[in-house]
């Protein structure tokens, strides 16, 4: 290998650790992540691909704490400069200047302590952020753990094989977490059922084969045909969320809590060789792109019905993060920007925190109760009327935070060439193993011909047969998506 310089490169977190300081810097988004990974629940969570849950969902946590005690002090310090203005104004209403004086004394030392109150908070927000953005510890090693439950939850989406998606997803987009569509085909049918030629003359004899053996073969074989380091392959059992309740204890042990994702391998395999209604094993191929910043994903499954063989084939993109999450990039670190910075931050933010803390505590407790009172709701329904609950996911965190502006030139030629290469590996490890069983791939060769045709068009916000459609464009806001009303009110029950 020829000795060169090594040139700079995104670390291998550069995602997550963007998403962990934003959660210090955005109370909006922090908030939003707070209730979507760690709030009481009952429906599953979309894939976490790229990006570390755990970690930013400890962040998130630290971030909205270090606001609650900001507003709590905030508001106790409003009600006093309240009490001092009317003491000011009945002082000299009733001839007492010496008590107006004094209160309005009071007034302007309450507001010095939210000036210094708002600084501080804000001075420690950034400190987190700059700390989690650049390497060093592992980003969830600088924030405490959150509740067992949650922190047991998060660490089982890491390597699920089982995703339940919720039943508005069946409609456009099953493999929730996987990003936007950019194709989805049946591959043609191959004839497995003719063997191949003996050497001497002659046939051979076929040797027997299932979908799971097919699966497995690709799920070990792939990143080497393919030449794809770093391949993610895995068999995953996606299960309409209403479906989840009939695959037993072990998948759904409480009916009034979120469903696992770490499931039994029969099941996997029985979603292979006999899928039920809303029930059907993929073996999900990912590529998370340099520092996470772009997922391209193919889902394929073997519909394998003698005397054919095809390929259901559906292939997903994860753009970039949002430029509104890169806010840590333009932080002034030290010196006398630094000061200058956070000066003016509290100068200009002070009036609005110290008036508006109790107005933003009222909000937060309406919007909890609100939720709670329809998480109780459909548990009530679950348990008193028996009602057949969509435990089913609509969308993932990271989709949302995802933007197709962000997406760079090289991002996307890598992408298309990541798709072309595991599109040519799963056409050369189906024709080695179907060699190895003894099956003639004269078919095959004539199939592929017009497999080999098939493009991916990474692009955005376009139009065509090959395309993403026009929900590719995503806006700015962090609720984006299936799940508006979750993002509004708390993650949906």
């Amino acid at each position: 290998m020829r000795n060169v310089p090594v040139l700079p490169t995104y670390d291998k977190d550069e995602t997550t650790r963007l998403l962990c300081s934003a959660v210090h810097l955005d109370e909006e988004f922090a908030r939003h992540a707070y209730r979507e990974l760690t709030g009481d629940r009952l429906t599953a969570l979309g894939l976490p691909l790229g990006v570390n849950l755990l970690a930013l969902a400890r962040h998130a946590a630290r971030a909205t704490g270090r606001t609650d005690r900001r507003d709590r002090r905030l508001a106790w310090l409003c009600a006093v400069w309240w009490l001092a203005v009317l003491t000011a104004v009945g002082g000299l209403v009733g001839g007492s200047p010496g008590l107006a004086e004094g209160a309005v004394l009071v007034a302007l030392l309450v507001l010095g302590c939210s000036w210094t109150l708002v600084r501080a908070a804000e001075a420690r927000a950034r400190a987190a952020a700059i700390e989690t953005r650049y390497p060093g510890a592992r980003p969830q090693d600088l924030a405490p753990a959150v509740d067992d439950e949650a922190e047991r939850r998060l660490r089982a989406l890491r390597r699920p094989n089982m995703v339940p998606y919720t039943r508005s997803a069946e409609r456009h987009n099953p493999f929730v977490g996987s990003g936007t569509k950019i194709k989805e085909t049946v591959w043609q049918p191959i004839d497995i059922s003719t063997p191949a030629d003996a050497p001497g003359g002659g046939k051979k004899s076929l040797i027997p084969f299932d979908a799971v053996d097919l699966h497995t073969y690709l799920a070990r074989e792939l990143e080497k045909i393919a030449g794809l380091e770093g391949l993610r392959a895995q068999n995953r059992l996606y299960v309409l969320g209403p479906q989840v309740h009939y695959l037993g204890d072990d998948v759904l042990p409480d009916r009034l809590r979120p469903p696992n994702t770490e499931i039994q391998p029969p099941l996997v395999k029985a979603g292979l060789l006999r899928p039920g209604t809303g029930t059907r094993t993929y073996l999900s191929l990912e590529r998370i792109g340099e520092g996470g910043r772009v997922i391209v994903s193919m889902h394929l499954r073997a519909r394998l019905q003698h005397p054919s063989l095809s390929w259901e084939v559906a292939a997903y993109c994860i753009p970039p993060v949002h430029a509104r999450y890169y806010g840590v990039h333009y932080l002034a670190q030290d010196g006398f920007e630094r000061w200058w910075s956070l000066f003016r931050y509290a100068t200009s933010h002070t009036w609005s925190a110290l008036t508006g803390a109790p107005g933003r505590i009222a909000r937060r407790n309406s919007a909890h109760r609100r939720y709670t009172r329809e998480l109780e709701k459909a548990r009530k329904e679950i348990t008193k009327r028996n009602a057949l609950h969509d435990y089913g996911a609509a969308d993932s965190l990271r989709e949302r935070v995802a933007s197709w502006e962000e997406l760079g030139h090289s991002e996307r030629t890598d992408s298309q060439d990541f798709l072309h290469r595991l599109q040519q590996g799963v056409l050369i490890a189906t024709e080695r193993f179907l060699t190895a069983h003894h099956v003639d791939t004269s078919s095959f060769d004539r199939a592929q011909q017009v497999i080999n045709t098939q493009t991916y068009n990474i692009s955005g916000d376009i139009t065509g047969p090959a395309n993403i459609g026009s929900n590719g464009q995503i806006s700015a806001a962090y609720h984006q998506g299936a799940q508006t009303p979750a993002a509004a009110g708390g993650p949906t029950p």
